[in-house]
């Protein structure tokens, strides 16, 4: 049986070819190469680092280019993003055969979250422009989106009152056992009095922040993550991202990552909505989970809506 067999991997090639003749000519990726290298930097605030001393920076624009490839291709780690640069031949091509790092990548996130954000809404003015958004019916809703932090080192009042309590159990525990040991054991007993008190400390100060911030709770690894509503009643400790999509064409209009349920998003969602299409004449689709009185009544003096049970509409 014959099988269509590859070449051989050791053999010389006459005629190389270029990165550039690998790549199509329709390919997304010189699609972003373009829009990335048309925008002007300082429009939109991106953080420039140049130095004559050490080691070149990575221009913006290059990572850039890597961020917007990595969401086209559903790709959020900065660990994958880095991998791609270097065995992902459309990366390679993008991105001229550079390989930053995962925590370059992770910087510039961090460093332009509000740059991006602006890059987003510049590429929604583009899509107005070649009439690629109706602004007539758009539809809202909620991912959600795990946090790095786990259940355990959540916390709210209630948690925190019952460690410390089980804490000052202990606390009593070791203490009588401390009056009548002696030797090793007295200074095992300290040792773990130390401990629990150091235990105690730090949720005292995790009791002391929920008061003087008034949050309901507090995240030890994932600070900004929250215990949230994900499905059938089962809660995870993640970020909420409300995303606003236009149904002409299916495309993206607004997004904003909360640490919210979705019972207090509806009035924000519809007041961004409103500037970005720059008008009033849409109607809004949401379902159930977004039908909170206080929220209705945002909107309506907000936003200037009118609404019923099953849809809300801009006047």
């Amino acid at each position: 049986m014959q099988f269509i067999e590859g070449k051989n991997r050791g053999q010389s090639i006459l005629f190389p070819q270029s990165l550039d003749q690998i790549i199509s000519s329709d390919n997304e990726v010189r699609t972003i190469d373009l829009f990335a290298e048309s925008i002007a930097l300082e429009d939109f605030h991106f953080a420039v680092k140049a130095s004559k001393e050490g080691r070149p920076a990575y221009h913006p624009k290059d990572l850039l280019k890597l961020f917007v490839h990595g969401y086209l291709n559903h790709i959020r780690s900065s660990r994958q993003l880095e991998k791609e640069c270097k065995r992902n031949i459309e990366a390679m091509w993008l991105m001229k055969q550079l390989a930053p790092d995962h925590n370059t990548i992770s910087n510039f996130r961090r460093d332009n979250e509000k740059a991006i954000k602006k890059v987003f809404r510049y590429t929604v003015s583009i899509a107005k422009q070649f009439e690629l958004i109706g602004g007539k019916l758009i539809a809202g809703d909620s991912t959600k989106l795990r946090a790095q932090n786990s259940k355990k080192n959540n916390f709210n009042e209630g948690k925190i009152e019952r460690h410390i309590a089980y804490i000052d159990a202990k606390l009593e525990g070791y203490n009588k056992a401390l009056a009548t040991a002696d030797g090793d054991n007295k200074k095992i007993i300290a040792g773990e009095i130390e401990k629990h008190k150091a235990r105690k400390d730090d949720y005292e100060g995790m009791q002391r922040t929920l008061d003087e911030t008034g949050e309901p709770q507090i995240s030890a690894s994932d600070p900004e993550s929250r215990q949230l509503m994900a499905r059938n009643n089962i809660s995870e400790v993640a970020h909420s991202v409300q995303a606003v999509v236009d149904a002409k064409h299916n495309i993206p209009i607004d997004y904003k990552a909360t640490n919210e349920n979705d019972t207090r998003a509806l009035s924000g969602m519809l007041r961004r909505t409103k500037t970005i299409l720059g008008t009033n004449k849409f109607t809004a689709l949401y379902d159930k989970g977004y039908h909170t009185g206080c929220e209705i009544k945002a909107a309506v003096t907000g936003a200037s809506i009118s609404w019923s049970p099953y849809r809300i509409s801009h006047r």
